[in-house]
């Protein structure tokens, strides 16, 4: 695996891509672009490499994708990419999911990498978990293993919605008379699921929705506007007690995605944590004790994907 390593970032509107040129290192020569503006990830990262990067010839690389990845195949769930990384013609690749590598980020983030959603400090050496509401929902845990960490990828994003209080339940029974049969997590607790729970708030109020966009809703300050994103905060505390719960994430549960880092305050201010610490009554003690903070580093998953480089590289811990 011979310097220097390619690390990307890649999702259905924005591929990130960085260079790293000694191990343990952070990712440098950081540049976003377009996936809309290239045929394929090949393209991308021949592109790149050529106006970003010198044209230098990496010696590995780890990509994390916004899709399913299975051996040397990746597909982006919100763009048409999809094929082997065969084709970009680099000695080592690896492939991770990129909530996979944003979990792989978590040793490395500290100080204004994060905001505290409460709770005591995050226990260092103990399993974490890591979700986030983007385009989609994402979910991923992090096992500390003897020499580095193990990354627990899943789809928990689509599990049943965590509605508790009588207006959660009504707005799922009103989107499933709406025709949405079944209303999972990631159907309202993502960037786009964000409108469709501001338009199912609207159908218990019997008025018509102010928003069609996540941007829109966030933005407002119309009231049922600001509701929803209060209801939204609140059904995020729920699900991110759940996840703590099912992962035993004693090492804390962190929030990443680009819906939060716009509403970092509100969110402080929010349910979120009241909703996070009530999840199971009978295991007060248990979740009380477990830290919850709002990732708001620039490119946390490339940080992961030099760090799972970097362990994948040395018996040496560099994570």
């Amino acid at each position: 695996m011979t310097l220097p390593w390619l690390v990307a970032d890649v999702g259905g509107t924005n591929a990130r891509f960085g260079l790293v040129t000694r191990r343990g290192g952070p990712p440098e020569h950081v540049a976003v672009l377009n996936v809309a503006e290239y045929r394929s990830l090949s393209d991308a990262v021949a592109a790149y490499i050529a106006d970003h990067a010198g044209g230098v010839r990496p010696g590995a690389a780890c990509l994390a994708i916004a899709g399913p990845v299975e051996d040397d195949r990746y597909r982006l769930t919100n763009a048409e990419w999809s094929g082997s990384v065969d084709d970009l013609h680099i000695p080592h690749v690896d492939l991770l999911n990129d909530f996979e590598a944003l979990a792989v980020s978590l040793p490395r983030l500290a100080g204004d990498d994060l905001v505290s959603l409460g709770g005591p400090p995050p226990a260092a050496g103990d399993t974490k978990a890591v979700l986030g509401p983007g385009t989609g929902l994402g979910v991923s845990g992090l096992v500390p293993v003897r020499g580095g960490w193990v990354p627990v990828p899943g789809e928990g994003g689509h599990v049943s919605v965590p509605a508790v209080t009588d207006l959660e339940m009504e707005i799922v029974r009103a989107l499933r008379a709406d025709g949405l049969p079944y209303v999972d997590a990631e159907h309202l607790l993502s960037g786009t699921g964000l409108p469709r729970l501001h338009r199912g708030l609207a159908l218990v109020r019997g008025v018509a929705p102010i928003a069609t966009t996540a941007a829109e809703v966030v933005e407002s300050a119309d009231p049922l506007c600001v509701e929803t994103v209060d209801i939204f905060l609140a059904l995020l505390g729920g699900f991110a007690g759940n996840v703590a719960l099912m992962l035993g994430a004693r090492g804390g549960v962190y929030i990443g995605g680009g819906v939060l880092p716009r509403i970092a305050e509100r969110a402080r201010r929010s349910d979120f944590r009241a909703r996070f610490e009530t999840t199971a009554p009978a295991l007060t003690d248990y979740i009380t004790a477990i830290a919850t903070s709002l990732i708001v580093a620039e490119q946390p998953a490339l940080v992961g994907a030099a760090a799972w480089l970097a362990q994948r590289s040395s018996t040496v811990e560099l994570i």
